[in-house]
């Protein structure tokens, strides 16, 4: 990343950069969630007032997308169309796709309900559920740190992929036509019952915004 790229983040938008997965931090107890092992089950609170839950899609590929959608990072995957076209591919192939709104109360990336539902219906998006985190307890568990985080669960609940969406860790839109989308190669893997390689890469994005 070129860095007027971070400059421009830093003073811009108050967003801390953060192009590592780490999974454990200041204040943070260390995450549930492994590559391998069984995805932590969790319920919250869809932007329509629905209470979902990851058991309840017992057998079924699952994306996880930890958003902020005043992040330039997420900004250039959302601006492209690209986060909406991979999300519309995936539930149109029968994934379940729960986007996560983990910033607190006042904090950069927090939206009301009917702010979600207004910010998804502008951007074309096309998840299953967008989900409310404002204690930051899902995120947690799973060691969400940046926007985007992404994760995706395979059929038998395990966790096949963590990490970035893709191996370009910049806010340039026109990188993600030439950048490797991790995600769409984990779930394809996953629908093949393959593994995916890598299954753990770095994350890059705008450092979550976890109540305190």
């Amino acid at each position: 990343m070129q860095r007027r790229d971070i400059m421009r983040m830093s003073l811009a938008f108050g967003a801390v950069l953060s192009v590592s997965a780490i999974l454990s931090g200041p204040g943070l107890a260390e995450p549930l969630a492994k590559v391998g092992a069984a995805a932590p089950d969790f319920r919250a609170t869809d932007m329509n007032g629905k209470s979902v839950a990851l058991s309840d899609f017992k057998g079924k590929t699952v994306v996880l997308e930890w958003t902020n959608h005043e992040c330039p990072f997420v900004r250039k995957h959302y601006n492209s169309g690209n986060m909406q076209a991979l999300q519309k591919q995936a539930v149109g192939e029968g994934v379940v796709w729960l986007t996560l709104l983990s910033s607190d109360k006042g904090e950069q990336g927090f939206v009301t309900p009917e702010q979600a539902r207004k910010l998804t219906a502008e951007r074309n998006a096309a998840p299953s559920y967008k989900l409310f985190d404002t204690d930051g307890k899902i995120g947690q568990m799973y060691g969400a740190q940046v926007t985007p985080h992404m994760y995706v669960i395979d059929p038998s609940g395990k966790l096949a992929y963590i990490g970035a969406i893709d191996d370009k860790p910049s806010t340039r839109l026109d990188d993600v036509k030439t950048a490797r989308n991790y995600v769409r190669e984990a779930l394809v893997a996953a629908k093949d019952g393959k593994v995916m390689d890598p299954p753990l890469t770095r994350a890059y994005g705008c450092t979550i915004k976890y109540a305190s």
